[in-house]
């Protein structure tokens, strides 16, 4: 019960005092660990599970999985992906579901890939995980693909698939695809949008400069748009720079959820990139006058199996020394490439060398600057950082990538970058 309700001090007192543990308690601590983005914690109790000899199961290893995806913790993903074939689990439908979201969510598509083609029973969930994967690390082609062999194959899409399959076509500008598929979906698959359908559709208009479309489109939704709705749009409006329709749908926001913080960041964001900071000043004084804090913004990177995770200038690292020095060599390398910082991304009214310190300073700079520092193979620094990657960092990745002659892999809030020989997935449209 605790557990399900998140609350995992509790549940973990509850789980000590037990004078019996069977497999169904440590499974229930584990899948709660797991969906509390404690990971460390759901290994620890695996661990306990295997000294115990109480035998493990196929949903411990899908809520181990599950943990090491929502971290990006891919070494811990396939020291479990060993573990399972050694217990004869690979064949289980729901733990090969749990690998391809594991190995999708960790950044290494093609394994998730080499682990849906080799399922010997794939059921919706396995298809649409596979979709979903594709999707969110650009791959739309594969995903569409992907949808049509689900068909040919028998399989019916479900509300989830639909999500998939949209999100698919804005992440690379298929407007009239995604308008195809949404229309389809209540004509020929007999499924009723919902809320999160339309929050896709408005961001692939969004995000392909249609934002008087977006609009139209929510006017003339069956039902009243949520607040997840009109923060999409306003996500857009901040992306091309539309103050005026910014505005207004800001206010729409703020009268569905007056203390809803994302609202208040996005527009303050958008006043200062339009410089406007007197009036961005004035939302994040209102922010403080009514106690709404944002989400900080982190980074973090799996080394060895320990998981660093780093925010804005932060020096809390043991090798805080070497990452900062670091970072000025390769500011100094990529300069000589051609790199020019975009202070646009600096959201401070401060003098341009000031900006371009701070630029220097974002947390997934300085998590890739310490992969660097602590990997001198050649295989990818993956890094996750838990809202949108900043536009100058997405540019100072790509030249990285080739005074590096490494790659680099982001997952942000919205999608993967895959960064290599100064090229991104994304085509720089994202």
């Amino acid at each position: 019960m605790f557990a399900q309700s998140g609350k995992m001090e509790d549940a973990r007192k509850a789980f000590d005092v037990l004078f019996e543990k069977n497999l169904i308690s440590f499974n229930t601590i584990v899948d709660g660990y797991s969906k509390n983005l404690n990971s460390d914690e759901a290994f620890e109790i695996f661990h306990r599970i295997e000294s115990t000899g109480v035998g493990v199961s196929a949903f411990t290893f899908a809520s181990l999985l599950s943990g090491a995806a929502s971290i990006g913790a891919l070494s811990k993903g396939e020291q479990l992906h060993a573990r399972l074939l050694k217990e004869g689990l690979d064949s289980d439908q729901c733990v090969g579901n749990a690998l391809i979201s594991m190995y999708s969510r960790c950044g290494n598509i093609e394994a998730a890939y080499q682990v849906f083609i080799e399922m010997d029973d794939r059921n919706v969930i396995s298809w649409t995980s596979m979709i979903t994967g594709f999707a969110k690390h650009g791959y739309a082609g594969r995903a569409l693909e992907t949808f049509h062999e689900m068909r040919k194959a028998g399989i019916k899409p479900n509300e989830v698939t639909f999500v998939a399959i949209i999100s698919a076509c804005s992440h690379v500008g298929l407007v009239s695809e995604g308008w195809e598929h949404f229309n389809s979906m209540q004509k020929v698959h007999n499924i009723v949008p919902r809320m999160e359908h339309y929050a896709c559709m408005v961001d692939l208009l969004g995000r392909s400069g249609l934002l008087k479309e977006a609009l139209e489109f929510i006017n003339s939704m069956p039902f009243k748009a949520a607040a997840l709705v009109w923060r999409t749009l306003l996500g857009a409006c901040r992306v091309q720079g539309n103050m005026e329709l910014g505005k207004l749908v800001a206010k729409h926001i703020l009268d569905l959820d007056p203390h809803d913080p994302a609202a208040y960041i996005l527009l303050s964001n958008l006043y200062a990139s339009t410089g406007q900071w007197d009036d961005g000043l004035k939302i994040r004084k209102t922010m403080k006058e009514r106690k709404l804090r944002k989400e900080a913004g982190c980074s973090w990177i799996e080394m060895e199996s320990i998981v660093h995770k780093f925010y804005v200038g932060d020096t809390s690292h043991p090798r805080s020394h070497e990452i900062f020095n670091k970072l000025n060599q390769l500011a100094g390398e990529i300069k000589n490439l051609g790199y020019v910082p975009n202070t646009d991304f600096v959201l401070h009214d401060v003098a341009d060398e000031q900006k371009e310190q701070y630029l220097f300073q974002h947390s997934e700079k300085i998590a890739l600057a310490f992969g660097l520092i602590s990997s001198s193979d050649s295989k990818p620094i993956r890094i996750f950082k838990n809202l949108r990657i900043c536009g100058d960092c997405h540019s100072a990745m790509k030249f990285i990538s080739v005074s590096s002659k490494r790659e680099i892999v982001v997952r942000d809030t919205n999608r993967f970058h895959h960064i290599k020989d100064g090229l991104c997935s994304c085509n720089d449209y994202w």
